[in-house]
């Protein structure tokens, strides 16, 4: 069989030893997201339907309206999870606080946190733009047998065992990485098996493309406005090309493949910043780093922040190495 046939069963047995811990439950947790996905991707292409899309009239912790895709992605993910008895405890961008998952024996003796956004890109779901969910898989810092603590959730990125997300698009994608570099996989969906579409992906040294959203220029801080006036400049290889979807999954894979920067600073508006960084951050720092790229808040590697509380936000500037290097520059010259 050719490489780019493997499904993603196959390829997940096949690459079993390369995990830091092979027993077996990291495979299991890739196995139980790929299940998931697969239902959401069910709904999500039966979004135009009127029962599905539109708020449901909640706000979510962020407070933000919820979609009722949200919700429904939110349980699903949930529930497949706790099913099959293989975290012990998880997160969601959707819900106030974790939860504490025990074993239908009343133990807590599996040893993987699961932290997640369910459907990112909300907003987009009711003009039919690429949504996405994005997950992050930590081992535990508690003593197993013990119920999770909050200690076993803010742990820094460098300490995630695999990372990844779905793309809910024109085709559907699982992307994800255990730290052995970054696989694509896309559903086929006559047949609902994923096939190892896009192996060991990579970033390009260096990109054209700029991603943010310049309808917030006024509101940010100088260093990010000196970037973006240099990416609009005619010399070199510039002027670069803007490109901003709103849906932060579709806007780093398109960034991922073709090369570019992602940009959602700090700004008079949002202060910290507005992506979370247990839910967003972290797994897309570590899927960029694992494909050759560069995640940081504009000064310091994401990864290496500290969490201090569960749906913490902060400054996100990810791609092309050359490209966040040089957006560092300005933020720096600008402090």
């Amino acid at each position: 069989m050719e490489e780019r046939n493997k499904t993603l069963g196959e390829f997940i047995i096949e690459n079993q030893k390369a995990f830091q811990y092979s027993s077996g439950e990291l495979s299991r947790i890739i196995n139980s997201i790929r299940l998931a996905a697969k239902v959401v991707n069910y709904k999500v292409n039966k979004a135009g339907l009127v029962d599905i899309v539109g708020a449901v009239g909640e706000q979510n912790i962020q407070g933000e309206d919820q979609q009722k895709l949200d919700v429904y992605a939110n349980e699903i993910f949930i529930q497949t999870l706790i099913n099959r008895e293989i975290v012990c405890g998880i997160a969601s961008e959707e819900n106030d606080d974790f939860i504490t998952v025990q074993g239908s024996d009343n133990s807590h003796n599996n040893k993987y946190v699961l932290l997640m956004d369910p459907l990112d890109g909300s907003s987009n779901i009711d003009v039919n733009v690429s949504v996405g969910t994005i997950f992050s898989v930590y081992r535990r810092v508690t003593p197993i047998g013990t119920p999770v603590t909050l200690e076993d959730f803010l742990q820094p990125g460098t300490q995630q065992v695999a990372a990844g997300y779905v793309i809910y698009g024109t085709s559907t994608m699982l992307v994800y990485t255990t730290g052995h570099g970054v696989n694509g996989f896309t559903l086929n969906p006559a047949i609902g098996t994923f096939y190892l579409s896009h192996p060991n992906m990579k970033f390009s040294e260096n990109g054209n493309i700029y991603s943010i959203n310049e309808g917030n220029y006024v509101h940010f801080p100088q260093g990010v406005k000196d970037y973006i006036k240099y990416c609009q400049l005619e010399e070199e290889d510039r002027p670069y090309t803007s490109r901003y979807i709103g849906s932060l999954v579709a806007d780093i894979h398109r960034n991922m493949i073709k090369g570019g920067i992602y940009i959602y600073p700090t700004s008079s508006k949002a202060p910290k910043g507005k992506l979370r960084l247990l839910y967003e951050c972290n797994p897309m720092a570590f899927i960029v780093e694992q494909a050759g790229g560069k995640a940081s808040d504009g000064f310091d590697r994401i990864m290496e922040i500290q969490p201090t509380e569960l749906h913490q936000r902060v400054p996100f500037f990810c791609g092309s190495v050359k490209m966040v290097e040089k957006a560092e520059e300005f933020m720096l010259k600008a402090k």
